[in-house]
């Protein structure tokens, strides 16, 4: 129909449960290592179960899902060595895609940069001031920062290749790499001032106090490992 607003094309029910699968699993409402049934994944998202296996083997493919062979599926459980990969990861493909962010960005990026990192702050005020209800709001903006810092590096493959890895270290933000206080308010600032002055150098050094601080004080938290760490 001429003149009309094109109406979007309806999400195949595959995409749809893949899309709410993944999304409880990275804030943790399906916990790791939980078992995931078939029937009750069926009764819970609405979706057939031939769906679901396509959803669930994307997931696989992602590494947040495991086949257990004949006894079904389960979310990927955590471990000390998969959180310290996933952070020297980040801080390989995040230090790159700094370097050549800074070297490349505008005066736009420069302000969705300062736009970012104000919405953060915003949020971290609160928590400071123990307003626990901003929690949700500052995962999400920290996210938000972390990706706008490295918008400019030119390289989708490079973009999507960090989401994939920042998405499957949020699992372990979510449930344990929590708000560390003022330490990561300067550590954020810090990054900020990196960026409008192009010092790539000085915010990895930065990048990596902030990354390995996150980790040590998850690898401290009961939250993962009640009672202790292993692996």
């Amino acid at each position: 129909m001429s003149g009309g607003t094109a109406l979007a094309p309806a999400e195949a029910p595959s995409e749809r449960a893949w899309r709410r699968i993944r999304a409880d699993i990275l804030r943790g409402t399906l916990e790791p290592g939980r078992k995931l049934r078939l029937e009750g994944l069926r009764d819970s998202y609405g979706v057939a179960v031939g769906t679901l296996r396509e959803s669930l083997s994307r997931l696989i493919a992602e590494r947040l899902v495991v086949a257990e062979g004949q006894r079904g599926f389960e979310v990927s459980p955590f471990s000390a060595k998969e959180l310290r990969e996933l952070a020297q990861l980040r801080l390989l493909l995040e230090g790159h895609a700094m370097e050549h962010a800074f070297r490349a960005g505008d005066v736009e990026w420069e302000g969705r940069v300062v736009a970012a990192h104000h919405k953060l702050a915003q949020m971290q005020d609160r928590l400071r001031e123990g307003d626990g209800a901003a929690l949700d709001l500052w995962r999400g903006f920290d996210c938000e920062f972390h990706r706008t810092l490295i918008s400019a590096c030119g390289s989708r493959t490079l973009m999507a290749t960090h989401a994939t890895v920042f998405d499957r270290y949020l699992r372990y933000q979510n449930l344990a790499l929590g708000f560390r206080g003022d330490i990561a308010v300067e550590e954020h600032r810090a990054l900020r001032d990196c960026a409008i002055a192009r010092d790539a150098a000085r915010a990895r050094v930065v990048l990596a106090a902030h990354i390995l601080g996150g980790v040590d004080h998850a690898l401290a938290s009961d939250a993962i490992w009640p009672g202790g760490i292993t692996g």
